[in-house]
């Protein structure tokens, strides 16, 4: 039987194992041995296989067994937001505005970001280019950047001999996705901090992750690997350029996604159910999640479960699928990747049962999560759910949000601990020792049994030990020995019945004990913050605001998604070119700044920011969003569709300094823009009356035939996007005045359900403008007169059902029944 397996893979279709001879190639010309994985925050790619294999190891944790002691410095380099010191060496990063380029201004290493000068030099010195990037939360660049960057003799190396580039992967992720893709497919692994050496042509001939300074046994040390690159610069330089071309042109051909002459859309129920039963395959029972430690949230398959279930309703299979979905949702909430005192979701778990994680938090998971949890909300009736989506929300409004209105994009894992001392340690702003809860939480609750302390009622709910609750297994470095990570071990009813007290109560002493931590966490050194602001993931954090906000009718949360969207469109639109543009930062006044020139936005810019004004507009109704999304829309059709092999391209394909153009076919971290795209192109459809872009969609589809075909699992959002292609998207017309209470009804009827295939729109006579400009038929559905009731329509293939007013029977129509149709 066929197994899944995450693994290290190349992601591309032409034979691997050629291209890996390739690289091993490259790599034993230099005298180097075969390429391998070091230590590095990993990049993941989806394979199906054969036969079960290791799991994906990531190595951006200070606890990963995966890697020798050696691998691990006893302390962490300029990662944090520490008091200024005189600096012996300031670089040329020292004028960017990346929080991650900004940790390496001051390196012995002649820096350059990306862009035409460093290539200009490399040509006029005829010189080899090191290429570096990483991002400014990731633990192994951090190491990298002490062990080797930091280092005197190695900085003089690399800057007397080579054109150094330092790019950060989140500002520039068309140069990651290009130079990853060569390391991945030539040495079977990749991650960050990610290490290229390049021709001054742009060409990649051997590349790597994380390398320690000097030789470690048989593993080459940073040195070691310089020295023999500038040896064979020196005397086998054609045999280096050749290896590079070879490499490059079969990465061209075997990246390519194209959509074959007279291919057709794979079918959506077989694709999803195929999709489904990999799932299943690789979920694992106990706690939930897919695969075993170290386990990924994966927002993209929680949210395909769900969207299967909608259509599965009375099979085994969709009740399989809810289950999955929300037992996974639940385990990660009671969990330790969930932050219990001061909200919001760590990056993951490095054990199974979501109890450790890797402490780092990103917007994009708080941003997917948020949805997610949500949906489980209006699927399954729980609050439970709804409580943990304005959880993520609260953490996310607090902590990582810009008084533009903007959202900034990471904290980091490490930080110096409370008890002082120079060494940032991960998870120090986060653990907690016995003692400590002790003595902040000494009071007795009167009425329990034992004379318990709050103390004792919140250690023993959420797993406080007093030697530490962190195995030693998960801990091989001794940075949580004696700390507690916190978990919810027993429900609200098993803790309150323990100490004898009412579940109402429990649940105010928990929240005045967490309220006590949460103070003495802000008393903390805070970990470092990344506050650039990125289009993509602003526009994923708009998405997750406008659809908790609707689905709660909470009106401050819907508020500030509309501070995002005017975020977006003052900083990060460029209306004089029609451009989005990539990133802005938070200056030294807490003002909004900007690079020049400016970073041009990349594909998944538009998808997700799109996709963040449709849920925008079906929250407000405000079609000033609807308008700006078919702007963008258009305008990201002319940048990245490429009209010969259909599809979006991830980046400008006739950028000159990119030796490869990709489109991503993979749902990871994030949803690839092309899945994005799909449901974009759809909604779109129904709310313009643009046909073109129903048949851009199946097109779009049609390129990715293959892969939806035989890996569904790695695309999850783009079969949900095939689902709605096929069942066809309903359009739910609610004809009323836009503040008139009989209106809010229907609406709220509308938002409490999770109905992935359909489109919501308000006619009002007044605000619709823009969509009876597109869509004639709505100038026959006139809003009711001062004494009429407002009404719903629910429309599909141009016809509609007969007008409701009443909720109840609305939202009997949306979930169980098929409409009485008029034309």
């Amino acid at each position: 039987m066929l197994r899944l397996a995450w693994q290290r893979t190349p992601c591309c279709r032409t034979s691997p194992v050629e291209l890996a001879r390739l690289g091993a190639a490259t790599a034993a010309f230099l005298g180097l041995g075969t390429p391998r994985q070091h230590c590095a925050c990993s990049a993941r790619c989806f394979r199906l296989l054969s036969r079960p294999s290791s799991t994906d190891r990531p190595a951006c944790v200070l606890r990963c067994s995966a890697y020798p002691r050696s691998c691990v410095p006893f302390s962490m380099a300029s990662g944090g937001e520490e008091p200024p010191t005189p600096h012996r060496h300031t670089n040329r990063l020292a004028r960017e505005r990346s929080p991650y380029l900004l940790q390496h201004a001051h390196n012995p290493v002649d820096w350059f970001p990306w862009g035409q000068e460093a290539f200009d030099k490399a040509k006029a010195e005829d010189k080899p280019i090191f290429l570096s990037v990483g991002y400014s939360t990731c633990h192994w660049c951090h190491v990298m950047e002490r062990e080797s960057f930091e280092d005197e003799e190695i900085g003089r190396i690399l800057s007397d001999n080579f054109v150094c580039i330092k790019v950060d992967r989140e500002e520039r992720p068309d140069v990651d996705k290009v130079y990853m893709t060569f390391v991945q497919a030539t040495s079977g692994g990749g991650g960050w901090p990610m290490s290229v050496w390049l021709t001054p042509d742009l060409k990649p001939f051997i590349g790597g992750t994380y390398f320690p300074p000097r030789d470690q046994a048989r593993r080459p040390g940073i040195k070691t690997v310089l020295s023999r690159i500038l040896e064979q610069w020196q005397n086998n330089r054609s045999a280096l350029e050749s290896s590079g071309q070879r490499i490059v042109a079969a990465l061209r051909q075997g990246t390519a996604i194209t959509a074959e002459p007279g291919a057709a859309v794979p079918l959506a129920p077989d694709v999803a159910k195929r999709c489904f039963q990999q799932l299943v395959q690789s979920y694992e029972e106990e706690y939930g999640g897919f695969r075993d430690a170290p386990k990924f949230p994966s927002p993209v398959n929680l949210m395909f479960l769900l969207s299967f279930y909608t259509v599965s309703r009375s099979s085994s299979e969709g009740a399989e699928a809810l289950q999955m979905a929300l037992h996974t949702l639940r385990m990660m909430a009671l969990g330790g990747i969930h932050d219990h005192v001061a909200q919001g979701f760590h990056r993951y778990s490095t054990d199974s049962s979501w109890h450790v994680p890797h402490f780092e938090k990103m917007l994009y998971d708080q941003a997917q999560l948020a949805v997610a949890y949500i949906t489980a909300s209006q699927v399954s009736g729980e609050t439970f759910f709804a409580d943990v989506a304005k959880d993520i929300l609260q953490y996310v409004s607090r902590d990582l949000s810009d008084k533009s209105g903007g959202f900034y994009s990471a904290e980091d894992a490490d930080s110096v601990p409370a008890s002082g001392g120079p060494e940032k340690r991960e998870g120090a702003f986060c653990v907690w020792t016995a003692s400590e809860v002790r003595e902040l939480l000494p009071d007795m609750v009167e009425g329990a049994t034992g004379s318990a302390s709050l103390a004792d009622i919140f250690m023993h709910h959420y797993g406080v030990k007093e030697q530490g609750n962190v195995a030693p297994e998960q801990d091989p470095h001794g940075e949580l020995r004696g700390q507690n990570v916190l978990i919810v071990r027993y429900s609200p009813e098993l803790t309150a019945a323990h100490f004898g007290v009412s579940v109402k109560r429990l649940s105010e002493l928990l929240a005045t004990a967490r309220a006590k931590m949460a103070e003495v966490r802000k008393s903390r050194p805070r970990p470092h913050l990344d506050t650039k602001m990125l289009a993509s993931w602003n526009g994923l954090m708009l998405s997750a605001y406008a659809r908790v906000g609707s689905a709660l009718e909470d009106e401050a949360l819907l508020e500030r998604a509309v501070q995002a969207a005017n975020f977006l469109k003052e900083h990060l639109w460029d209306p004089s070119r029609q451009t989005m543009l990539r990133s802005c930062y938070r200056g030294d006044q807490m003002e909004v700044e900007q690079v020049s020139p400016p970073i041009p936005g990349f594909l998944d810019d538009y998808a997700f920011v799109i996709c963040g004004l449709l849920d925008l507009y079906e929250a407000t109704f405000q079609t000033s969003w609807l308008e700006w999304a078919e702007e963008l829309q258009l305008r990201q059709d002319a940048l990245f569709w490429d009209s010969q092999g259909c599809g979006y391209f991830c980046s400008d394909p006739s950028d000159p300094t990119l030796p490869l153009s990709l489109k991503e076919d993979q749902d990871g971290a994030e949803p690839s823009a092309n899945s994005v795209s799909a449901w974009n192109l759809l909604r779109l459809s129904h709310v313009t009356g643009r046909q073109e872009w129903v048949q851009r969609c199946q097109r779009l589809l049609t390129a990715f035939s293959e892969r939806l075909s035989s890996v569904p699992i790695a695309l999850p959002e783009m079969v949900r996007a095939l689902m709605a292609q096929h069942h066809t998207l309903k359009q739910i017309v609610i004809c009323g005045r836009k503040d008139a209470p009989d209106t809010a009804s229907l609406v709220a009827t509308v938002n409490s359900l999770f109905l992935p295939h359909k489109v919501l729109m308000l006619c009002d006579g007044a605000s619709d403008s823009f969509l009876r400009a597109r869509l004639p038929s709505l100038s026959t559905l006139s809003p009711p007169e001062d004494s009429g009731a407002a009404r719903a329509l629910v429309c599909q293939d141009f016809s509609c059902s007969l007008p409701l007013t009443d909720p109840l029977e609305l939202r009997t129509l949306l979930l169980d029944g098929t409409p009485p149709l008029q034309t």
